[in-house]
């Protein structure tokens, strides 16, 4: 980073079509200008970032890698229907803890948090990779989960550290250690069950195990950030005892069953149980009026030290930042489930190794997305049309993935990977600005988390309209277009749904069906992969109207470029210049 000695706050407005936000944001401790010289190139800060994306490498495997292999897993481990709920706990176990951690770490100091959350990494990742049946390995994806919302919170923890203006290139370095998790996660794992079957999946797992050492050793080694003591030295309460109990418990407890009983029906419906029954609708129904209770509880009771301060949610360019973050960030969760059994069904030739790497190009691209955004949407500037211009692309190609049949991989591989990469790039976009636009930094954590809660939120949402639109559609086009063509070659009736039970089983399966012959198993697994291709074409087409609802929110999504300067929300105590710290913390106070 260049150095710039100085700053001024007083920026030329005249080109700008929206009201300045310098000077609406507040609570830094310091200014690039006074830091020690080379404070960047430290070992602390050099550590800090390095254990800062060792963490999110990990906490992006710990769903990432189990994930695609889940059915392998019950199949070595179970069989146990419960299966499923590895990856369900993990998306609503990850939701409820971020905004805590956030709010927690901004009072008591983030140093322990992180550290801690490491230590519970490693302890997930030995139970998982250990496990001898399914619950335990449910057990150990918890606290995955749970140490990864330390982990997934790296766009405040890196982000209080650099400058208002390296923030974009700062998250979007960070992205880079995620190209081997979130991009491609699939093809290792396949290539451990694959090509070590002696380890099998439990390899995933002993590798999550070693990356979480390395990032536990970063956090404690050079992670020190402001303590508790920094943080309230100009308090009149000094003691940990006073915020202990006046922290916002009961809120905590209302907003984090509320939030996984929501979660988790959401992730039932369509899944374990239909949309109709009474788990899903009473887990719903309880779980959002639990959030209500929250939300009335946080206005109107008389809370010293709320868990979430109810004011961000007055921030309208905050607001639009955390919405759009949501929607953006569905496509990746929504389409990680979609593109892989799509890949499997029309392209996969039953090679897993195969469809393994296909199935990596939804995350590549979402992490080369992020990746680009980062390192140029700050010298781009005009964020806010960014955003508007990389939906409009982005929705454009995911809608025309449509046109995905068969006999044209290529075209479908291209148009997805060109659809996500726009939506990693708006993602980018949104994530930073949840923590620029925070009116007081010093609630840069809670603010942080809260959008990573209202992310999952909103990302389950779409998760389960897309799964149920792609299951319901099966559900019609399989059985309605396949027996016909089987019947037309000359299969029997009595064949028929025995042929249609092992679709799911491979082909193996299906040649052993009573009366199939080759060219019935080729003709009848064609007219399944075009059944197959007419329901993910209404998943692409319903992609139209997020898309359409994104690129209207992006009208009130923020340009930053007036708070492109040189403020820093926190320095490592190890290397900052006390005495210049404190001058410039009073003197950038508004």
């Amino acid at each position: 980073m260049k150095e710039t000695p100085t700053y001024t706050e007083t920026v030329d407005t005249k080109h700008h079509l929206e009201p300045t936000l310098t000077n609406e944001i507040h609570g830094f401790q310091a200014d690039y200008g006074t830091l020690p010289k080379g404070y960047y190139t430290s070992r602390f800060f050099i550590g800090t970032f390095l254990a800062t994306g060792l963490a999110i490498m990990c906490g992006t495997a710990a769903f990432g890698f189990a994930a695609p292999i889940l059915r392998v897993i019950n199949a070595d481990i179970g069989p146990d229907d419960r299966y499923v709920w590895v990856s369900l706990v993990y998306n609503a176990v990850l939701a409820v803890f971020l905004s805590p951690i956030g709010r927690l770490s901004d009072i008591f100091g983030r140093r322990y948090f992180f550290v801690g959350g490491s230590v519970v990494a490693i302890i997930g990742s030995v139970v998982s990779a250990t496990a001898k049946d399914i619950p335990t390995l449910i057990g150990g994806t918890v606290l995955l989960a749970a140490a990864t919302s330390t982990q997934l919170s790296f766009h405040f923890v890196i982000g209080e550290l650099v400058p208002m203006k390296h923030r974009y290139f700062a998250q979007g370095a960070i992205y880079t250690f995620t190209l081997g998790t979130s991009g491609f996660a699939p093809a290792i794992s396949a290539s451990f069950v694959t090509y070590y079957p002696n380890v099998g999946w439990r390899g995933v797992y002993w590798l999550l195990l070693g990356m979480n050492i390395a990032a536990a050793i970063c956090w404690a080694a050079f992670y020190f950030p402001p303590t508790f003591e920094d943080k309230h030295r100009n308090d009149a309460n000094t003691s940990k005892m006073y915020w202990l109990k006046n922290f916002d418990w009961v809120g905590t407890l209302l907003f984090g069953s509320g939030f996984i009983v929501f979660l988790m029906g959401l992730s039932w419906g369509g899944a374990l149980y239909p949309w109709k029954s009474a788990a899903v609708i009473s887990a719903i129904v309880c779980g959002f009026g639990t959030l209500l209770v929250f939300v009335l509880y946080e206005i109107y009771a008389p809370i010293k030290e709320p868990l979430i301060p109810m004011h961000l949610f007055l921030n309208g360019r905050w607001v639009a930042a955390v919405v759009l973050l949501g929607l953006g960030a569905g496509v990746y969760y929504a389409f990680s489930i979609v593109w892989p059994a799509q890949a499997a069904i029309l392209y996969g030739n039953s090679d897993a190794i195969r469809v393994g790497y296909m199935s990596t190009i939804v995350g590549l691209a979402i992490v080369l997305g992020q990746m680009a955004a980062g390192f140029t949407a700050g010298r781009i500037g005009h964020t806010r049309y960014q955003c508007m211009v990389v939906f409009v692309f982005g929705g454009l190609f995911l809608g025309c993935a449509a046109v995905s049949t068969p006999d044209n991989e290529s075209t479908a591989i291209a148009l997805i990977f060109m659809g996500c990469f726009f939506i990693g790039w708006n993602e980018s976009i949104c994530l930073t600005n949840s923590t620029i636009l925070v009116k007081d930094q010093n609630e840069i954590g809670i603010a942080g988390g809260t959008a990573g809660s209202v992310r999952a939120a909103i990302c389950a949402v779409l998760v389960a309209i897309y799964v149920s639109i792609q299951t319901n559609r099966l559900e019609e086009t399989i059985p309605r277009q396949v027996p016909p063509v089987l019947l037309n070659a000359g299969l029997p009736q009595s064949g028929v749904p025995l042929f249609l039970q092992a679709l799911q089983l491979g082909k193996e399966a299906l040649a052993a069906v009573p009366g199939v012959t080759d060219q019935i198993l080729q003709t009848g697994y064609r007219a399944y992969q075009e059944a197959s291709a007419d329901a993910y074409r209404t998943v692409y087409l319903a992609t139209i109207a997020f898309s359409g609802l994104s690129i209207l929110l992006t009208w009130w999504a923020p340009n930053t470029d007036d708070l492109m300067n040189g403020k820093v929300a926190a320095t490592l105590n190890h290397e900052r210049n006390p005495e210049s710290a404190e001058k410039v913390e009073e003197s950038s106070v508004v």
